[in-house]
This record gives structure tokens, C-alpha cells and sequence, in this order.
């Protein structure tokens, strides 16, 4: 009963926020219509229509039990926010209410708002984190590595830029953002590892899996990419830190000089370490020359929306309006990161090109995909015409 009135205040404030600032939420608009018979925003399913709704199913049990292992991480971050009141208390009642509603679909999946998904499952442990009263867990790894990466910056540009080959410089910008997306502290291996060794990411971009990867369309991507046939990219961001100033943002600045528009979407509230909407702003005002350039490249079509979400995945059926209108003439979308990439939207069709990237950190995914746990995704999909 208690979930049910966290979910009942979640979508109240979730709607007057929304209408407060951009209005009501809708579907994107580059979804294949009718959106409710060829969408499905979770990639995996845990259940399907012959499983006994009062059982978990094995998918949801080892899910169930992903997010529980995930608990101890996210409550020594909690712990560790000095911008919320005895932080030790209100961290000890997040693991505990999470932990209580966790068991309790074990018992019955039903419960909760359930069955259990992935969005279900993010969407409950952030509605605990700010009913306790935490607002961003993450604050301060996140403006860490956000200027540690911004350090970094001009090296990497520097380095894409003297690759002469196009064909080699675009893989090198896609190892990149592969290279980037492992700074997730969604995953708690990663979380901690990260919290006793940190990550590097030009090591990482030695160290990505070989390919062919799990999922690798880079070579048509590429073939296409060199006919310069984009006139508008959108892509769903992903973490701060390396991920979106070392990884996502030398792709775009690679697209701008093609002469691309690019839109990228980024969440309206804080979860886990994902960049928001307000940090990317100023991540590139820190960026940009005095002339208003990154690297020497213009940004007159680099645009920043706010997607309107507050999850580190993403169903499409509800992003802003701000966004479904500067996406609406866009002619290819990407989708970056295991959240929003591969967790949710793997198997998205869209009315045009479309690139799911990103890097699988979680082993059930790996399982799920038939892969290697820190394997990579390369999902192109191609139109005829946008």
C-alpha cells in the first residue's frame, strides 16, 4: 500500500512538474506507429502471458536479485551526501524500504505497481531515494569526473583529429564511447570497482572487447556515414564524466563538422551518475572557446533538450514536448548506453535510421544477448527514407 501512494505522489509530480515547464509528456515522435502494437520500451521480457501471475519467474527472481546486490552501493553514496540532514539515518531506511519491496515480489510479482521491469524496478528505488529525502546521490562523483574528463578533452579531439582516414576515424570515436559508457555506477561491479581503482578511460579504449561484438553493425554504419546522409542526429544521452564529455560529445562535434544538426537529450532529474539537462548546459559553456566553439568546430546546431526523463532508462512513449518537436524532422536517433540502449529499446523501430550503442555491463544482459559481460552493442538499423 505504501508503493502505491509513492507511485500515486510520483505521477502527480511528475505531471505538474511537466506542466509547469514544457507541458504534458508524448510520444516521440519518430516511434513506428500505432505506438501500443510495435513498441515495447524493456528489452528483456521477464514473463510471458503462460507464467503464473502469483510466481516470480526465473528472469524476474535473478533481476530482482541484480537490483538488491546493487543496494550496498547505493547506500554508501547516500551515506556520503552532505547536502541532505543525518544522510547515515535516511540511507539506512532507503536500504531497507528497497530491500522490503525487492522480497516482496518475490513473494508476489504482483505487488508494488508489478509484475517487475527494469523501469519498474529504477523507477521504486528512485522514488525511495527521494522520499527519504535524497535529491542526487551522485552529485559530487559526478562534478569530479566531469572535471577530470574536461581536462582530457582537448587530447581526445586532438587525437580523433589526426586520424586522416575517415573509415578509421569514426571507429576510433566509436571505441570512444564504448570506452566512455564503463563510467556507470548503476552496475555494482563496476561501482566498485571504480570506488577503489577508478577508471581510465584511454586504458579503456585499449581495453574494449574485440570485435566482431555481440551486436556490431559498425561497418555499415561507417560505410553510410561516409555518404553524409544525416542532416539531423538526436541522441539520448547517457553518464556524466568520460561518457558524455570524452565519449558522446567527440561524436557529435565529428557530426557538426559533417555538417549535421545535432540534438542531445539528456534527463530532467538526477539518477544514478546520468548527466541532466542542466549539467550538460554547463558542461558545454566550460567546453566552448571564446568564440563559442568546441575544438574550432561551431555549435550553431548543437542543440541541448530536456528529454523530460528522470530514469537511467527510457520508455519513448512519454519524453517532452521540447523534445518531440526539435527530434520530429530528425533523421537518425541514437540511443547510447545500457539503460537506454540495450536494457530498454534494443528492438525500438523507428521511422528512420536509427543506433543503439552501448556496453554490457550487467551479466544477465550478457546472458540475455549471448555475449561476454563488458561485450559491446553496435545496433544499426537502416530505412529506406526518413
Amino acid at each position: 500500500m505504501v508503493m502505491y501512494y509513492l507511485l500515486l505522489e510520483w505521477k502527480i509530480e511528475r505531471r505538474e512538474r511537466k506542466m509547469e515547464s514544457s507541458g504534458e509528456m508524448v510520444a516521440f515522435p519518430l516511434l513506428i506507429t500505432p505506438i501500443d502494437n510495435n513498441y515495447r520500451a524493456c528489452t528483456i521480457p521477464y514473463r510471458f502471458p503462460s507464467d503464473n501471475p502469483n510466481k516470480p519467474t526465473p528472469i524476474e527472481l535473478s533481476w530482482i536479485n541484480l537490483f538488491a546486490n546493487s543496494i550496498p552501493s547505493f547506500k554508501k553514496r547516500a551515506e556520503s551526501d552532505d547536502t541532505a540532514p543525518d544522510a547515515s539515518a535516511k540511507a539506512d531506511k532507503f536500504a531497507q524500504r528497497y530491500a522490503e519491496i525487492l522480497e516482496d515480489f518475490k513473494k508476489d510479482p504482483e505487488s508494488h505497481g508489478g509484475p517487475p521491469d527494469c523501469i519498474l524496478l529504477c523507477r521504486i528505488r528512485e522514488l525511495i531515494l527521494r522520499e527519504v529525502g535524497f535529491r542526487d546521490i551522485f552529485k559530487k562523483i559526478k562534478e569530479e569526473e566531469n572535471a577530470k574528463a574536461i581536462t582530457l578533452f582537448k587530447d581526445v579531439v586532438h587525437l580523433n583529429d589526426a586520424i586522416e582516414e575517415e573509415p578509421k576515424r569514426v571507429e576510433n570515436l566509436v571505441r570512444g564511447i564504448f570506452a566512455g559508457n564503463i563510467f556507470d555506477l548503476g552496475s555494482a561491479q563496476l561501482a566498485e570497482l571504480f570506488s577503489k581503482d577508478g577508471i581510465s578511460f584511454l586504458a579503456s579504449c585499449q581495453n574494449i572487447v574485440p570485435r566482431p561484438w555481440v551486436i556490431d553493425d559498425l561497418d555499415t554504419f561507417i560505410s553510410k556515414w561516409g555518404k553524409k546522409p544525416w542532416k539531423k542526429v538526436v541522441i539520448f544521452v547517457d553518464n556524466s564524466g568520460a561518457d558524455i564529455i570524452l565519449g558522446i560529445l567527440p561524436f557529435a562535434r565529428e557530426l557538426l563538422r559533417c555538417g549535421t544538426k545535432v540534438v542531445l537529450a539528456a534527463n530532467d532529474l538526477p539518477s544514478i551518475n546520468d548527466v541532466t539537462y542542466h549539467e550538460l548546459l554547463e558542461i558545454i559553456s566550460k567546453l566552448k572557446d571564446e568564440n563559442g566553439q568546441l575544438m574550432g568546430v561551431d555549435t550553431q546546431n548543437l542543440l541541448i533538450a530536456n528529454s523530460g526523463n528522470d530514469l537511467p532508462v527510457i520508455d519513448l512513449s512519454s519524453v517532452s514536448q521540447e523534445l518531440a518537436y526539435l527530434a520530429s524532422d530528425a533523421d537518425l536517433v541514437v540511443m547510447e548506453g545500457m539503460g537506454r540502449g540495450i536494457e530498454t529499446n534494443l528492438y525500438a523501430q523507428f521511422k528512420c535510421d536509427s543506433l543503439k550503442i552501448g556496453m554490457v555491463k550487467h551479466p544477465e544482459v550478457a546472458q540475455f544477448l549471448g555475449g561476454r559481460l563488458y561485450d559491446c552493442v553496435f545496433k544499426f538499423n537502416e530505412v529506406s527514407s526518413c
